[in-house]
């Protein structure tokens, strides 16, 4: 009885989250964007707590900033993340849009040779901007990317938006044991991978990002060490106009350790950050785990890290 209850809980709750979508797809892709971008910042965003959190988050590490600014980004942000939603249900048209998005910066040269040399790749990012328009643009320069991912903790809701991922591109790696194991064969196969990493890691270490302790996963930067991939930076920034991107391949973290190469990550993503704040998910509780005993353990596992 209380599994029934939980599917239909489930189930129900997945609705609600995609009926904006469902909505928003009514119309065409040039108003659908700005539509659910506008729909989550003022009806969705109040609801769900979201535009309290950015405040809150805000509050946390830049307590200096202008109340209108604040009050800006309250909005802005869950303007840019219901942006990304619409775009992800949206394949045909987003990819479309996205394909031809310019790619610049210090990193294209190092790609194509790690590329030409039928090394892996591994290219790092953050919930900035759209992640999915740099993967789109990638592909669109020859790069086989596969895609690490968390799943989604509504079931109802997860089984669309992984269907929705995957028809953005193939393969996508699952966070666990099995999909490691897809990941590590794709990347000693010479492929691409994309990696999200500003998520609060549970199983991390406390590191530097907007001058607070962070729970960050070193893991990422372990990869590109066992395997010699050149671990990549990649940003893809909106443009002012709402629905179109450019993609900065930033220079490739230099190859050290890998709590060093994290930092590393954190600082560059700060640095996009600090440059557009409204294009940051200032809604995750990134800071969440940054005192406590998951801090004090991930502390002592850096002292020991730095001392072998």
């Amino acid at each position: 009885m209380s599994s029934t209850l939980e599917r239909i809980t489930d189930t129900a709750s997945g609705m609600v989250m995609y009926g904006p979508i469902a909505l928003a797809k009514l119309l065409p892709y040039r108003l659908r964007i700005p539509f659910l971008g506008w729909l989550t910042a003022r009806l969705v965003a109040p609801v769900a707590g979201y535009d309290t959190r950015v405040r809150d988050n805000l509050a946390h590490v830049l307590p200096d900033l202008p109340k209108t600014e604040v009050c800006r980004l309250m909005r802005a942000v869950p303007d840019n993340a219901g942006r990304n939603m619409a775009e992800l249900f949206s394949t045909a048209e987003f990819i479309a849009r996205t394909r031809k998005s310019r790619v610049y910066g210090p990193g294209l040269k190092a790609i194509r040779a790690a590329r030409a040399d039928g090394r892996p790749i591994i290219f790092v990012t953050g919930h900035f901007g759209s992640f999915n328009a740099a993967r789109i643009a990638m592909i669109e320069q020859g790069f086989k990317m596969g895609v690490f991912y968390r799943p989604m903790a509504n079931k109802w809701f997860n089984t669309r938006y992984i269907a929705a991922m995957g028809a953005l591109s193939q393969p996508m790696f699952e966070q666990g044991r099995r999909g490691m194991m897809q990941m590590v064969k794709h990347l000693r196969d010479g492929g691409a991978l994309a990696i999200l990493t500003d998520l609060n890691a549970h199983d991390g270490v406390p590191l530097n990002f907007f001058g607070k302790p962070a729970l960050s996963s070193p893991a990422t930067a372990e990869l590109a060490l066992k395997f010699n991939a050149p671990l990549v930076p990649t940003w893809g920034i909106r443009k002012e106009n709402g629905l179109d991107f450019q993609i900065l391949i930033d220079e490739p973290v230099a190859h050290s350790d890998p709590i060093t190469m994290t930092q590393t990550v954190n600082d560059r993503l700060e640095h996009q950050v600090r440059e557009r704040m409204d294009q940051w998910f200032w809604i995750h509780r990134r800071w969440k785990d940054g005192t406590g005993p998951l801090a004090d353990r991930g502390a002592r596992h850096l002292a020991d890290r730095q001392k072998n």
